[in-house]
């Protein structure tokens, strides 16, 4: 939807959702009639005198959530850690993040990850957009950390791992999470992780090159590719009881992105699959602030990442791989974990469905008895990651990872500016150009506007919180239009998602003395 209306196509969307004998239409009717308000910066106009009719007063505006309501909603995920320059164990160069959810679907299909590797160094970071429901991005998020710090470990380390579980003692602290309050854990499946990440790791003792483990990009995309073989194995063998049954059939066929950092004094180094994105804040010499992106979307809008597609496939598939922007016409995201209806076999499918007891509930799996149109030559998803390494430097301040729902909304530059701002307190404005001294009255007090919007203070002590109110609330002049915000976030359950997307946002923040001096 585009950032300069406010709620500009929810009375389209009411109308054509609802018939107006509907007992939910005044209300959704009322929430609508923000289509045709406009916001200026420092109040309310509005566009069209049928509306001023309809809404002659601000005080007609009594279906608005307040200021106070708006920053309760957005801020009711948030989460703030501040981490120790040093731990006891080695310097870190994150000195804080910042994070925050805001859901769209019905559960959320986000899931965020944040942790320290404790048996060797680093951080993890990572953002998990799930679609056909939430039980992959769930999955993943509790176990993908975890593999990638395993494989990192000593053949020492994971030798010391596999004595404890032998002698049934308790097992030394791999990564230490950093959980929120609204974070959720398979509990019944946690035999079945553990038991998987066991084997993970004795394989690794197996190899005879594990050696002082492996580097960090090794790992990322090791891990990634074994979760998600783990993911579909789970689904095609019996289980210690129907839920753990259903949950891993459940995780196999929804699907999820993910976008993960490792950061360490030696520098960033990124995996990503599929949508989500991974952005480096700069900050230049005059003080202004640059994007540097770390990781590229897997969507039909990267040519070389179609062209990678395509030529997986017979060239008489050319043409149906990828219809309408979407793999088979389906899917958006071109890498991702989960999805086995585009990875098995038609027949592997089918023998797995057939398999679950009568009185398990599976009514979440009718979507997926849907056969894909043209699937000639599976598999066509694939989860191996992108890498991307990046030394860091003095002037490389924070880092941003963002589900797609954020960059729905706003560009890169913009969400590093925004932070950057948030950052630093200080708002650069490029000083007036010759052209725009040339602007008629009407074109200068639109200039006026946006300058204004953009001086405007911060209302979020947290900036993925600020990231999101702009993202949703973001009006005409990149002003924060109170009515747009509102009325995004009173859509009722059954049409929020319409309008918008699950949003995560995590931003890491870097000790640029610390990195002066390692350089």
């Amino acid at each position: 939807m585009s950032s300069h209306v406010c709620g500009s196509i929810l009375l389209r969307a009411a109308s054509s959702t609802l018939s107006p004998l509907s007992p939910q239409w005044p209300s959704l009717t009322q929430r609508a009639c923000l289509s045709s308000w406009g916001c200026s910066g420092s109040g309310v106009r509005c566009r069209s005198r049928a509306t001023m009719r309809f809404l002659s007063t601000r005080q007609d505006l009594d279906f608005q959530l307040s200021r106070v309501q708006i920053s309760s909603i957005l801020r009711a995920n948030e989460q703030a850690v501040s981490i120790p320059e040093f731990d006891g164990r080695g310097l870190s160069v994150v000195r804080k993040f910042e994070s925050n959810q805001l859901a769209a679907n019905t559960p959320n299909e986000d899931r965020r990850s944040s942790a320290t590797c404790l048996q060797t160094k680093g951080m993890l970071f990572g953002v998990f957009d799930g679609h056909g429901g939430w039980a992959c991005a769930q999955a993943v998020s509790e176990r993908l950390l975890y593999y990638v710090a395993v494989a990192m470990m000593s053949q020492r380390g994971l030798e010391e791992l596999e004595h404890c579980m032998e002698q049934s003692r308790p097992v030394p602290p791999i990564l230490q999470w950093y959980k929120n309050h609204g974070d959720y854990n398979y509990r019944e499946s946690a035999s079945l992780y553990v038991e998987h990440l066991r084997v993970f790791w004795q394989e690794l003792l197996d190899s005879e090159e594990h050696g002082d483990g492996m580097s960090p990009p090794d790992a990322l995309y090791y891990a990634f590719k074994r979760l998600d073989t783990d993911i579909s194995l789970e689904a095609q063998v019996p289980h210690s009881s129907d839920l753990i049954r259903s949950t891993a059939i459940q995780v196999a066929f929804a699907g999820s992105t993910a976008c993960v950092a490792h950061v360490g004094t030696e520098g960033i180094h990124v995996a990503n699959a599929g949508d989500c994105r991974a952005v480096l804040g700069v900050q230049e010499e005059d003080g202004s602030w640059s994007a540097l992106p770390l990781s590229q979307d897997h969507n039909a809008q990267n040519e070389a990442e179609l062209e990678r597609l395509r030529a997986q496939h017979p060239p008489s598939e050319r043409d149906t791989v990828v219809t309408d922007d979407r793999l088979l016409g389906i899917l958006m995201p071109l890498r991702s974990f989960g999805d086995v209806r585009f990875k098995w076999s038609l027949e592997l499918q089918q023998s797995v469905l057939e398999s679950l007891e009568s009185g398990i509930e599976l009514d979440f799996l009718n979507l997926y008895q849907y056969t894909p149109p043209n699937y000639l030559s599976p598999p066509y998803l694939d989860v191996a990651p992108q890498l991307t390494y990046h030394s860091l430097r003095p002037q490389d301040r924070f880092l941003i990872l963002g589900s797609d729902g954020l960059w729905d909304e706003m560009s890169s530059e913009e969400a590093v500016r925004l932070v950057g701002e948030h950052l630093s307190g200080i708002h650069l404005q490029a000083p007036v150009s010759p052209t725009e001294r040339q602007l008629n009255l009407g074109q200068m007090q639109e200039l006026l506007w946006k300058r204004r919007a953009l001086a405007m203070p911060t209302l979020d002590p947290n900036a993925a919180s600020h990231l999101i109110r702009h993202a949703l609330g973001t009006g005409q002049y990149g002003e924060l239009c109170q009515e747009r915000l509102a009325s995004m976030l009173s859509l009722p359950e059954d049409l929020a998602r319409m309008y918008r997307d699950d949003i995560t946002a995590t931003v890491v923040y870097l000790n640029s003395d610390l990195v002066r001096q390692h350089r």
